[in-house]
């Protein structure tokens, strides 16, 4: 029997939030993906874990869209392995992770992924140099018939759908050039995918490792795939535990640090950090009012991570070079955890290369 703080320790050991120093080749994240959504996206979450990467960005660093379209770092030199773990797993998972472009697709009799090698065969051809990717769509449009196609409403003109065109930029061997936006593709140096990510990559074991105890719907959930695709890979070494009267797995090896004791450090997670993109939001989260203002349909937060709980969310507002940080808490904070709070915003402003103005708590 495993209670919430059990597993809220065990994910923040897990996906190393305890620790004050990491490099790019121990860090757990980016063997399932750090999102990179917003200003306090995968570098922050990197930073958060002890890693400096700026100065490795660059080189050792690659931004690819992966998981659920969403633009993420990975280790480049795992890059082939990663196209071989978010690759989709069936016809019907890649229908799934492509929402409506499916359907005019089967109804041309196209298989789901035949059109994202498609797809991806076009991109190669076009994106020689480093390309916008309205110009790479744009030409995709003259290339590829009617079932690819849809007609845009706020630009006025007929374009790929959107996911196709996310999900096959990885199978074209293409990265998105980082801080640019509208977002420029580039091609993958020396670019090979791989026949199996291996154990450390393969995404359903990455999800049990970093965000478990967990279900088969968690992970599909997840990664937008059928849970019948996610039952078919789940691991042979993954043992049964109950967390609130659910039955869910862990991996073998990692049962007995569901019960050791670990440092509960304060960190401001940023909205998309993966410590807050588990899929049982109830567990991170008991507290509906709560969980609501974590995860609106617009504009999410941040959460303020305190001795292994979370304890309020955040809002950055930069002015210039200033950075001040609105802080909502959940409850009484104590003397510590404020304190924590501003040497964490002190943190994030320099992260942000900007200077702090202040931290104010909503009492």
């Amino acid at each position: 029997m495993i209670d919430r703080r059990q597993v809220m320790s065990f994910r923040v050991r897990a996906q190393q939030l305890d620790r004050a120093e990491g490099t790019l080749a121990d860090t757990a994240l980016l063997d399932l993906g750090a999102q990179d959504t917003g200003p306090d996206g995968a570098r922050w979450a990197l930073a958060l874990r002890g890693v400096d990467a700026s100065a490795s960005a660059g080189d050792d660093l690659v931004l690819l869209w992966t998981v659920r379209g969403a633009p993420h770092l990975y280790r480049r030199a795992d890059v082939g392995r990663v196209a071989a773990a978010v690759a989709p797993f069936s016809d019907a998972d890649a229908a799934k992770r492509i929402y409506d472009a499916a359907k005019p697709l089967k109804a041309a009799g196209i298989g789901i992924v035949a059109a994202l090698d498609e797809v991806a065969a076009g991109m190669r051809t076009i994106v020689t140099e480093p390309t916008v990717k309205g110009d790479v769509s744009g030409r995709l449009a003259d290339l590829l018939p009617e079932p690819y196609l849809r007609f845009c409403r706020p630009c006025g003109v007929i374009h790929l759908y959107e996911m196709p065109f996310r999900l096959a930029a990885v199978r074209a061997g293409l990265e998105l050039t980082p801080g640019t936006s509208p977002p420029v593709l580039r091609r993958i140096p020396a670019f090979r995918p791989a026949a199996t990510p291996g154990d450390r990559l393969d995404l359903v074991r990455a999800y049990l490792r970093l965000l478990g105890p967990a279900t088969p719907k968690h992970v599909a959930d997840y990664l937008d795939a059928p849970v019948k695709d996610v039952k078919a890979r789940w691991p042979q070494d993954a043992v049964e535990v109950t967390v609130d009267g659910e039955t869910r797995w862990l991996l073998a090896a990692d049962e007995a640090a569901l019960s050791s004791a670990g440092s509960t450090p304060t960190r401001l997670l940023g909205p998309f950090d993966l410590f807050l993109q588990a899929k049982d939001r109830a567990t991170l989260a008991p507290d509906p009012a709560r969980a609501k203002e974590l995860w609106p349909v617009l504009g999410r937060p941040g959460a303020v991570l305190a001795d292994g709980d979370l304890v309020g969310a955040w809002r950055p507002r930069k002015s210039g070079a200033k950075l001040t940080v609105a802080v909502q808490p959940w409850g009484k904070l104590t003397a510590a955890q404020r304190r924590d709070v501003g040497e964490q915003a002190e943190r994030l402003a320099a992260h942000r290369s900007a200077t702090l103005a202040g931290v104010e708590f909503a009492d």
